[in-house]
């Protein structure tokens, strides 16, 4: 079921169905965002992730920034990259940079353990308390 407008609760965003749907992107969509991806839908969140370069695995595309509550980009720049190539599309999206830099491999453990840390205020984890589980 859409929801045209999220509730959000906190920092907290849920869709009528009572999911989530967080949206991650970074440069090529090939190590970073695919792994907070697979990352918070272990924790139950509905996740999708996509690049911003043109070269990249997967392509950010409109239907993706539309179907988001929450969209999480890796760099601040990516920020700018993202409001030139979708102007207007960000209205009313709650858009959150994470602060990490492109120097990890997919699945990484230091980026897991990064991510976890960084997510928590924004999306709700089983792991909250507990750290990641391997």
């Amino acid at each position: 079921q859409f929801c045209e407008k999220p509730r959000f609760g906190g920092a907290f965003c849920v869709s009528c169905d009572g999911m989530t749907r967080a949206l991650f992107l970074c440069g090529k969509a090939r190590m970073r965002s695919p792994t907070a991806a697979d990352l918070v839908a272990g924790w139950g969140i509905e996740a999708d992730f996509a690049g911003l370069s043109a070269d990249a695995e997967e392509r950010v595309s409109a239907e993706q920034l539309q179907w988001a509550h929450l969209i999480f980009v890796m760099e601040k720049r990516q920020t700018k990259r993202l409001q030139g190539l979708f102007p207007g599309q960000l209205r009313g999206k709650k858009l959150v940079v994470l602060n990490i830099p492109d120097k990890f491999r997919y699945g990484d453990p230091a980026l897991i353990a990064l991510l976890t840390t960084r997510l928590r205020p924004f999306l709700a984890s089983p792991l909250a308390s507990d750290g990641p589980s391997g």
